[in-house]
């Protein structure tokens, strides 16, 4: 029998995260798909526990967090429940995962968090309206497509130079910072003959870079050099090319941990180990 098993739960808007800390040791990352969060928080935990062949009494606490977390007014089957600050829950899953010390973790869910992290403090410093959520809004009205694998997947045959103006197209002249291939206008080009893949890219592109841009300054003000991304969008394909493109531009890393659409669920998780500050749930 396995004992003390702090469970991490992110209760997002429309997809639930779970995790398993023993010892320091991540146990079967889990995503339910649910728009009610008390039935995907019931849901991912149920999954958890049959896929683990654990029993309740071998959960010593379960830490939720995210957006959906006030809605959970009594422990979980009656083991000892608390709620964990998302921000918080960001900072010590993002540096967890990566091994860094201070970074800029960049949580990208429906919107964007950005998050000041450091061994000795985590800062929530601000964000963006720009998401998953734009994705999905611009891809519905644009292209009448709904669900994010199908972009994904239009976006695989997607060509950037029929939606985006590249400096090159606007200047010969070299410029050392700025190569031929940045983007100078996100859609300043969009052609006539443009496909449905194109503008799937386009969307991708537009929300990546802006979400990337965000970091870069974000990096600049606290005087560091490494931004972790996590959330749900670390698993879309063309994450890596964009934020690699970004980081030769502007000489600053972007690192996209294993485990990082899961990293909220495991900050939560932490912060019961670490002592950090819980509101513990007593209904």
């Amino acid at each position: 029998m396995v004992m003390g098993i702090t469970v991490g739960i992110d209760i997002g808007g429309s997809t639930t995260k779970i995790i398993g800390l023993h010892e320091s040791q991540i146990r079967t990352p889990m995503l339910v798909r649910a728009t009610d969060p008390v039935a995907s928080l019931f849901g991912a935990f149920g999954k958890f526990v049959d896929a683990n062949s654990l029993s309740l009494k071998d959960i010593e606490t379960v830490m939720i967090t995210g957006v959906g977390a006030s809605y959970i007014t009594k422990p979980i089957y009656a083991i000892p429940t608390a709620q964990v600050e998302e921000f918080l829950a960001n900072g010590l899953g993002g540096l967890f995962l990566s091994n860094l010390e201070r970074a800029i973790i960049v949580s990208m869910g429906t919107g964007t968090a950005l998050v000041k992290a450091a061994k000795d403090s985590i800062e929530h410093i601000g964000g963006t309206g720009i998401g998953g959520g734009t994705i999905l809004g611009l891809s519905s009205r644009m292209l009448n497509i709904r669900d994010i694998q199908l972009v994904i997947e239009a976006a695989e045959s997607g060509n950037l130079s029929h939606v985006d103006l590249m400096v090159g197209d606007i200047t010969k002249d070299v410029l050392p910072s700025l190569p031929p291939h940045t983007t100078a206008s996100n859609f300043g080009k969009i052609s006539d003959v443009a496909t449905n893949g194109d503008i799937a890219l386009g969307i991708i592109n537009l929300v990546f870079q802006a979400i990337g841009m965000n970091a870069i300054f974000a990096l600049r003000g606290a005087e560091m050099d490494t931004a972790v991304l996590i959330g749900n969008l670390t698993a879309m394909p063309q994450c890596k090319g964009i934020f690699g493109r970004l980081q030769e531009l502007f000489g600053m890393k972007f690192v996209v941990p294993q485990n990082a659409e899961h990293a909220t669920a495991l900050g939560a998780a932490l912060a019961f180990i670490k002592g950090k500050p819980r509101r513990e749930i007593v209904g």
